[in-house]
């Protein structure tokens, strides 16, 4: 991995970024980390309050690549078959032709998944984990790069069903985007004079290449010894915590590492450093925890509990310059 692979990462992430923060403004960190998921080959589940833009972003976010899109709009009586596609029988062949679904497709909008049935929600399981559904025995390998974006609405629980633990597991981050600041949605109100909406400018900005080279470039960026045990011990630290039920899975520890070393080629490094690591846990692991009845009841959330883990686990002693040059070493 030569540097100017870093370099390409770094570019083609701003150049996504720029695109989207056109029609989405004031949330850069939310875009870059839905880059850094993209690139980490992980999906992204964008909880948060109606009306904030989680359908939009995930609209711009597709349209700024080159990729082949769909959009699955759950709903109560959505059929599994509905998402990955369906075999049928022509008489006029005597063959069964397979229908795919729209879950065969690079990125993959399911809009409102909470409001899709248990048994729907499970046809994601294996998409998400492998890249691949299963229909009346066939395996149909998914498009690369295969990217879903998954949003809910946490406020609103009249006809919806909660994600099971096994799904939010198989999601590299949960994001919330929270309220604009003044001055962006300012700016929002003033587009409200175009007759067309501001996302029908998104164009493509980078190419499947682009993402594809930045996913196989990622797995290359150099993660010190010292940040590894960092990583662990924050894990260890969720199962050891006496309010926490069930602490982070190793898929989640295996989230943080890939999401971290995203991160730190978007950012044009090619080495993580501690200060990846503390910025990536919140998203990795809010939904990853369960906190024990009691705990809740006291006022104890996910959140609350992972920011006493960081302040609690010691910052490892680490030298960027280093491990720079070990980075280097390695690409070389």
């Amino acid at each position: 991995m030569a540097e100017k692979d870093i370099e390409a990462v770094s570019k083609t992430a701003g150049l996504i970024k720029s695109s989207v923060e056109r029609v989405f403004l004031g949330k850069g960190e939310t875009i870059e980390r839905l880059v850094v998921a993209l690139f980490a080959r992980g999906h992204a589940l964008l909880e948060d309050v109606p009306g904030t833009g989680k359908t939009i972003l995930a609209r711009a976010l597709a349209l700024s690549i080159a990729a082949p899109f769909s959009r699955i709009q759950c709903t109560p009586d959505l059929m599994p078959a509905d998402v990955t596609g369906v075999s049928i029988f022509s008489p006029k062949t005597q063959k069964f032709r397979f229908r795919k679904g729209p879950v065969v497709s690079s990125i993959v909008l399911v809009d409102e998944i909470n409001r899709a049935t248990p048994r729907t929600q499970s046809a994601l399981l294996e998409a998400m984990a492998e890249n691949q559904v299963s229909i009346d025995g066939r395996r149909i390998p998914l498009p690369e790069p295969f990217f879903l974006i998954a949003t809910e609405n946490p406020v609103e629980f009249e006809g919806t069903f909660p994600l099971p633990e096994a799904q939010k597991d198989r999601f590299l981050f949960c994001l919330s985007i929270g309220y604009p600041d003044p001055a962006s949605e300012a700016a929002m109100l003033e587009d409200q004079r175009r007759t067309t909406h501001p996302v029908t400018d998104v164009v493509s900005v980078v190419s499947i290449d682009d993402v594809l080279a930045a996913q196989k470039t990622v797995v290359g960026v150099y993660v010190d010894e010292a940040i590894r045990s960092y990583i662990l011990a924050l894990v260890a630290e969720t199962r050891k915590e006496a309010r926490i039920r069930v602490g982070v899975s190793p898929r989640g520890s295996l989230a943080l590492y890939k999401s971290c070393q995203a991160l730190a080629a978007v950012r044009g490094r090619g080495y993580v450093v501690p200060e990846d690591v503390k910025e990536l846990v919140m998203p990795v692991f809010r939904k990853r925890i369960i906190v024990k009845p009691e705990a809740l009841i006291r006022g104890y959330a996910p959140e609350l509990l992972v920011s006493e883990i960081l302040d609690r686990v010691p910052i490892p002693a680490f030298n960027e310059r280093s491990a720079g040059e070990r980075a280097g070493r390695e690409r070389a």
